[in-house]
C-alpha cells in the first residue's frame, strides 16, 4: 500500500508541471479578478443609475417631485440595492411630504442594468407614511416628468409599519388616521390601478382588521380623489374597549369610492351585547350603509338596519370625529384627544318592550312584555364616562298588549279593568288567579340621560279604563315614581256590589268628570317589583320628581 502511495504523488506533481494546468489556473484567478473589478465598476456606476431610475420612475408615477437621501448599491449578491428618506413633496412645498420612507431594499440582475431595465421583484419598505393634502393645499403645477433612463419596473412591494393620513383643512378637525401593521403592493403599475392587501389593530373597539382590494391609479392633479376599493373583515373586537358596553363583534363588507369619500357597505354581528352593570346580554345584528367623508373623518350612516333580541329597528345619522375637552382625553388610539359625537334617528316598528328592559335593566326578570314601536333620537356625546351614563334618548314608545311579570300587579290591573267596565262580580276571579285577562296598551313620551328616564306623558289604556300618568325611573338604582290620574268608564256604583254600590249611587255625580264615570288621583311607586298604589297626584313635573329623588339619593 505504501508503495501505491509513493507513485501517485509523482504522478500529481508532474500534472502540476504540465503547462496546461497552470495555465487554466492562472485563466480562473484572471477571470475571477476580471469579475471583481467588473462587479466594483458595475456598483459604482449602477448607484447614480438606480438612483436617477428610482426618483424618475416616481416621478412619471406621480407627478411629483421625488427627494432621495442616500443609496447603496452591493454586488454580494448581485445587486442589492438599500435607500432611505425617500421623500414625494408636494409641488407648492405648502405642506408636509404626500409619501415618506424611512428605508427600503430590493434586488436587481446585472443583465437587467446594462440593458437599461430593472425588473423588482420584491421591495421592501419600512417606515412607510402618505399624507394626502386638503384640496386647498394641494395644486399640481410640475410638467411631465422625463423619461428614466433605467426603466424601472415592480412587482410587489412589502411595507412594515405604514400610516395613511387624509389631512383636513376643516376648522375643529383633526386628520384622519390609519395605522397598519403589513401592507402588500402587488402590480405597482404606473396607470393603473395595483393590488393590495392591509393588515392593522383597530384600537376602538380593539380587533384586528384584514382589508384587500385595488388602489389607484393615483390622482396627482387630486390625491384624496384618487380611487379605491376593496373588502374587510374585522374580527374579535372587543367592544369592552368602549367604556360601557359588552360583547364581541364581528363585521365584513365592501366598501368603494375615493379616499376623500368612501361607502360603506357590511354587516355586523355581536352574539353577547350588553350595557356594562345593567342588564342582560342579547345578540345584535345590524346591516349598514355608510359614508366616511375624508375631508372631515365624520362617517355618515344611511341607514343602519338592525335586530336586537327580538326587536328590529333602523338607525340613521352622524358619527362625528370631535376634538374632546381637556380632562376628558382617552389613553385609546393614536390621537388621545380624539372623541366621538353620535347623533342617530332611531325608529323601530316591529320591537319587543322586554328586550329594551332586559338591556337596560338588571333584574330577574323584565317588569312587562308586549310588542313595541318607537321613534327616538339618539345621542351619545365623546368623553371617557360610561356609554350607558352618557347615552341621551328621547322620543316616543307605544306598547300593546301590555303584560306585567309580576302577578300580583298583573292580578291588580285585571281587578281594576272589571271594575272600571262595571263588572265588579268577575273581579274575584280575574285578581286571583295569577293570569292575565287583559291586555293595555301604552304610550309614553320620555327622555333618558345621566341614568333617569324621565316621562312627561305616559297614557296606559285598558278594557274601561284610561290612565294618564308622568314620572321617573332611575336605571342604576331601579327606583320609581310615577302618578296622575285614572278615569273609568263605569260610575263609582257600578264598580262595587251589594250594599256599597246602594250607599255611593248618590255620590256619582261627584266623582264623575270630564265625561268619565269615575275620576280619581293615583300615584305608584317602588323598587323593582315592589311596589305600593295610592290615590295621590303630586302635580310636580317629570323633571322636578327626577330632581327631588335625585336628592333623597344624596
Amino acid at each position: 500500500m505504501t508503495g501505491m502511495d509513493e507513485e501517485v504523488v509523482p504522478e500529481r506533481r508532474s500534472l502540476w508541471r504540465r503547462g496546461w494546468v497552470r495555465a487554466v489556473v492562472v485563466a480562473v484567478l484572471v477571470v475571477g479578478m476580471g469579475l471583481l473589478i467588473t462587479a466594483e465598476y458595475v456598483a459604482h456606476h449602477a448607484e447614480p443609475l438606480l438612483r436617477h431610475a428610482v426618483i424618475d420612475t416616481l416621478e412619471e408615477r406621480f407627478h411629483e417631485p421625488v427627494e432621495l437621501d442616500g443609496l447603496t448599491v452591493s454586488v454580494v449578491r448581485g445587486l442589492q440595492v438599500q435607500g432611505h428618506g425617500l421623500r414625494l413633496l408636494p409641488e407648492q412645498g405648502s405642506h408636509k411630504p404626500l409619501v415618506k420612507i424611512d428605508r427600503f431594499s430590493f434586488h436587481a440582475s446585472m443583465d437587467d442594468l446594462l440593458h437599461l431595465r430593472a425588473r423588482v421583484n420584491l421591495i421592501h419598505v419600512q417606515g412607510l407614511e402618505m399624507h394626502i393634502p386638503p384640496h386647498s393645499m394641494h395644486t399640481v403645477v410640475m410638467g411631465k416628468a422625463h423619461k428614466p433612463a433605467v426603466k424601472l419596473t415592480v412587482g410587489k412591494v412589502v411595507c412594515d409599519d405604514a400610516l395613511l393620513v387624509i389631512d383636513t383643512d376643516k376648522p375643529g378637525k383633526e386628520p384622519l388616521e390609519f395605522q397598519i401593521n403589513n401592507l402588500v403592493l402587488n402590480d405597482f403599475g404606473a396607470d393603473k390601478p395595483f393590488e393590495y392587501q392591509a393588515d392593522l389593530i383597530n384600537p376602538k373597539p380593539m380587533g384586528r382588521i384584514h382589508a384587500f382590494g385595488n388602489f389607484g391609479p393615483w390622482n396627482a392633479e387630486s390625491p384624496r380623489d384618487t380611487a379605491v376599493n376593496g373588502q374587510y373583515t374585522f374580527t374579535h373586537a372587543d367592544l369592552s374597549t368602549i367604556k360601557g358596553i359588552k360583547g364581541m363583534l364581528d363585521s365584513t363588507g365592501h366598501f368603494a369610492g375615493v379616499l376623500g369619500n368612501i361607502t360603506v357597505d357590511g354587516t355586523t354581528y355581536v352574539p353577547d351585547f350588553a350595557l356594562e352593570g345593567r342588564g342582560r346580554a342579547l345578540p345584535l345584528k345590524t346591516t349598514f350603509h355608510a359614508f366616511v367623508d375624508g375631508t372631515t373623518g365624520d362617517t355618515t350612516l344611511a341607514p343602519v338596519q338592525a335586530v336586537l333580541g327580538s326587536s328590529a329597528f333602523t338607525a340613521s345619522g352622524t358619527v362625528a370625529r370631535v376634538k374632546l375637552s381637556q380632562g376628558e382625553e382617552t389613553n385609546v388610539g393614536t390621537r388621545q384627544n380624539l372623541g366621538h359625537d353620535i347623533t342617530l334617528t332611531v325608529n323601530m316598528p316591529h320591537g319587543r318592550i322586554e328586550d329594551m328592559l332586559n338591556l337596560a335593566v338588571k333584574a330577574d326578570q323584565p317588569l312587562m312584555r308586549g310588542a313595541m314601536t318607537m321613534q327616538a333620537k339618539l345621542h351619545i356625546p365623546p368623553g371617557k364616562i360610561s356609554v350607558a351614563d352618557k347615552l341621551q334618548l328621547a322620543g316616543t314608545v307605544t306598547i300593546t298588549g301590555v303584560e306585567f311579570t309580576s302577578k300580583p300587579l298583573q292580578d291588580k290591573v285585571d281587578g281594576l279593568s272589571m271594575r272600571a267596565q262595571g263588572k265588579p262580580k268577575d273581579v274575584k276571579d280575574a285578581a286571583h288567579d295569577s293570569k292575565a285577562e287583559v291586555a293595555s296598551q301604552m304610550t309614553v313620551q320620555f327622555v333618558m340621560g345621566g341614568g333617569m328616564l324621565k316621562a312627561e306623558s305616559i297614557q296606559y289604556e285598558l278594557p274601561g279604563a284610561h290612565v294618564q300618568m308622568k314620572g321617573v325611573y332611575a336605571l342604576n338604582t331601579h327606583t320609581f315614581e310615577f302618578d296622575g290620574h285614572v278615569r273609568t268608564d263605569a260610575k263609582a256604583s257600578q264598580m262595587v256590589t251589594g250594599w256599597k254600590s246602594a250607599l255611593l249611587k248618590p255620590f256619582d255625580p261627584i266623582f264623575a268628570k270630564n265625561g268619565a264615570g269615575l275620576e280619581l288621583p293615583i300615584s305608584v311607586d317602588g323598587v323593582n317589583g315592589d311596589y305600593k298604589i295610592g290615590l295621590h297626584d303630586s302635580k310636580l313635573t317629570a323633571d322636578q320628581m327626577a330632581a327631588q329623588m335625585e336628592k333623597r339619593k344624596q
